[in-house]
């Protein structure tokens, strides 16, 4: 059982001798919340290229069809590679939680690229009429080099999240 600092009255001597601990404490408090501004900031601005051209003509008119293809399927990657081609060039130079925004993909991440990466995935499986979110990590495992290691984070994470 943890028992918070609230539950446990320290002495002056016990405060004096843990005042590293402290600091520790409230520094690890500040970057964690340095991640939680990141994220917020992610969440705010998802996808928001979507919404202007050359993309909001391009997913109007393909989205749906999209959503009723198999993720990974060779009609799926006929249509995004063919009419959505320009849009999805855009999506990708305009948001970097795709691995195709950055030269070395998933290398050149950043664990909050990634957080949002993996929210994108998962949302995203979740449109198509057949998605499963273990299949699109194993695809993407394949289709960028994931490493074994990260993929199993990827998929440790998704026992946390609903």
């Amino acid at each position: 059982m943890i028992i918070t600092i609230k539950e446990y009255k320290m002495t002056e001597q016990e405060k004096a001798t843990n005042y590293d601990t402290m600091k520790h404490i409230g520094r690890v408090h500040k970057l964690l919340n340095f991640f939680i501004v990141e994220l917020l900031r992610c969440a705010e601005q998802h996808d928001q290229s979507k919404l202007v051209e050359p993309e909001v003509a391009a997913f109007t008119s393909y989205t749906a069809l999209l959503a009723s293809m198999t993720y990974g399927s060779k009609e799926y990657h006929d249509v995004k590679n063919g009419p959505l081609g320009r849009a999805i060039e855009h999506h990708y130079a305009h948001n970097r939680h795709h691995p195709e925004h950055f030269k070395d993909g998933v290398n050149d991440m950043t664990l909050v690229d990634l957080v949002e990466m993996l929210c994108d995935w998962k949302a995203s499986s979740e449109r198509h009429h057949d998605g499963n979110i273990r299949k699109s990590i194993e695809i993407n495992a394949d289709r960028f080099n994931i490493s074994p290691q990260l993929v199993r984070i990827l998929e440790n994470t998704l026992e946390v999240i609903p």
